[in-house]
């Protein structure tokens, strides 16, 4: 008994002292690979238990063969730790470096980088998928940025060719007035408010524009209230119907039969606002003889769906992601004509459109279809 004791506190002796050996050891190696302190890890405590048995073979006297035996044994199995170990401290170490090598790329390069490839821990597998889905998204993010600055850019030319163009021609007026040399001073006047209203309502448009880009950290509770598309279409069409008419374009309203009022819940000068823009935009681009149409119906799902279609002939598909954003016009060539025939003057009208469809939890889309296009609002119904 007295002797079992010995062996058995000789033993535990001989593991804390390479235990602690194997701590100080991994100590010094803590800032290097985690491959060397994993290898470091797994031989430590193999070292300890063939010290115990060394020694609990000498104190025991066990025959040659059987230390020999034991001792084999002990080597394979720390052999096998040491492989094991290895292999896995290369797999983390690959993970690892494709973590980093991602995370460098994060946000300065829209290619992805190449994956490492091999076996890696389901840690590092799903964190790494984590940093790719996050670079798309900054990618995305990016494309946005540099969308809405180059149509910020675009904007502030096409405003600065819209104002300076009837600033101009009040100037000439105005001189002219100064000098008498202009007779039909009632007919001046009348120019020169128009020229005004005209600049009034591209002001208007940039600060509509600028109130709904604003909406969303805009904290004042909004104005809404139950609004009949089917009334609102209607009276939109009444209020365009001498301008149809001036351009020689039919202007037809199609409401299903019956009493539903295909109520939605929003604010009804911001719809009327946004149908207004549409049918106005349809009208100026709709040949002489052709027809433009505001179709309300529900859905299957419940949502109120409104649709304007015109006669311009169609979209190029190049041109359909871009017709809502800020500043768009299809023409080409923007002269004074075209700026005072533009109900939105800066080409605001569209986006302005998709900015009320989407404070209203909608949405607005435009196709092609035979001889023109259609754009169509999706808005939710009153509960």
């Amino acid at each position: 008994m007295k002797d079992m004791a010995t062996i058995l506190a000789l033993t535990t002796l001989w593991t804390l002292v390479v235990a602690a050996v194997g701590g100080a050891i991994l100590w010094q190696f803590r800032r290097r690979s985690l491959r060397i302190t994993m290898i470091v890890a797994a031989l430590a405590p193999m070292a300890a238990a063939l010290a115990a048995v060394l020694q609990s073979v000498r104190a025991m006297f066990i025959s040659e063969h059987d230390s020999w035996v034991v001792l084999w044994t002990l080597a394979f199995a720390a052999l096998l730790g040491l492989a094991m170990s290895v292999l896995l401290g290369h797999w983390i170490s690959t993970g690892s470096r494709d973590v980093g090598r991602r995370l460098r790329h994060l946000g300065t390069s829209y290619d992805a980088p190449e994956s490492a490839g091999g076996a890696v821990p389901a840690e590092l597998a799903e964190l790494t998928n984590e940093l790719e889905m996050t670079r798309k998204k900054l990618v995305a993010s990016h494309e946005r940025e540099r969308a809405l600055e180059a149509s910020r850019r675009e904007l502030v030319a096409f405003m600065s060719h819209d104002l300076r163009t009837p600033l101009a021609g009040l100037r000439a007026v105005s001189e002219g007035l100064e000098d008498g040399v202009i007779d039909d001073v009632p007919g001046a006047l009348r120019q020169m408010r128009s020229t005004v209203d005209r600049m009034t309502g591209l002001v208007d448009d940039l600060f509509e524009l600028s109130r709904l880009s604003a909406a969303p950290v805009d904290s004042r509770p909004r104005r809404r209230s139950a609004v009949s598309l089917r009334e609102l279409a209607e009276d939109v069409a009444g209020e365009h119907n001498e301008h149809a008419r001036a351009e020689g374009v039919r202007l037809a309203v199609s409401t299903p039969i019956g009493d539903d009022r295909l109520a939605v819940q929003g604010d009804p000068d911001e719809l009327t606002r946004a149908v207004t823009n549409l049918v106005g935009n349809a009208i100026r681009h709709t040949a002489p003889g052709g027809t433009v149409t505001l179709a309300v119906d529900r859905e299957s799902d419940g949502r109120v769906r409104l649709a304007v279609t015109d006669g311009c002939g169609g979209i190029p598909a190049d041109d359909l992601e871009r017709v809502f954003d800020v500043g768009w016009r299809g023409d080409e060539q923007r002269t004074p004509e075209t700026a005072a025939a533009a109900s939105g003057g800066g080409g605001l009208g569209l986006a302005i459109a998709r900015g009320v469809v989407e404070s209203h939890d909608g949405k607005i889309a435009v196709s092609n279809i035979d001889g023109g296009c259609a754009f169509e609002i999706d808005l939710p119904p009153v509960h």
